[in-house]
């Protein structure tokens, strides 16, 4: 039997705010930082589902075994870590700590959502590199976008093991899908002058 890719991501991001709430609940932690994080990480998840009815990404739509589609959500499961301990330790983040991460997170939210958009529609309107936009001098603003919003959760849970957990991910799995998405952009002949003109994950600004 198998599912396609999305029904496991979309469980997980659909869940998120309904777990963190149960945490606030559990350990009747309902302090600032807990609050904050909900609506941070709970908005990203509704976000997401949005994102999927408006403009889908086609490599959720492959399909997968119904094991490893489990092995998926439980894999993503480790970004409730952070909420976790954010709420069960009862630390209370700092002001300028919450401001920096809400700060950290709409950056976040702006290039991995519209860098998506970007994407999404003008492949719709033409095939070929998309070497302009969002994606001029950042050939994966989508997925430094996506790291910045996992980075202000770390933040906010204010522990060494949720910023672990975003470098395992952003080893094993961001990293892995760019230089994948470069192999198949190599194909483009005007591909290789694009790549000394712009970033990895980071902008080449210079």
């Amino acid at each position: 039997m198998t599912i396609k890719m999305k029904y496991p991501i979309n469980l997980h991001k659909g869940l998120t705010l309904i777990v963190v709430l149960g945490m606030m609940f559990w350990y009747d932690n309902f302090t600032l930082g807990p609050w904050v994080y909900l609506a941070l990480h709970g908005s990203y998840g509704l976000l997401w589902l949005l994102k999927d009815q408006v403009y889908p990404d086609k490599r959720w739509e492959e399909e997968m075994p119904i094991t490893m589609a489990a092995a998926v959500f439980l894999s993503l499961a480790a970004y409730w870590v952070a909420p976790f301990l954010l709420i069960s330790s009862g630390s209370v983040p700092s002001s300028p700590l919450i401001a920096g991460a809400i700060a950290c997170n709409s950056f976040g939210l702006v290039l991995h959502y519209a860098g998506d958009a970007q994407k999404h529609f003008v492949l719709q309107c033409r095939p070929g590199l998309i070497d302009d936009g969002f994606f001029e001098r950042c050939r994966n603003t989508n997925y430094l976008g996506e790291f910045l919003i996992y980075l202000s959760f770390a933040m906010l849970s204010q522990h060494w093991l949720s910023f672990v957990i975003l470098l395992g991910f952003t080893a094993f799995i961001f990293l892995p899908g760019m230089r994948q998405k470069d192999e198949s952009l190599s194909r483009y002949p005007e591909f290789e002058g694009y790549q000394k003109r712009s970033g990895l994950f980071f902008p080449k600004l210079f």
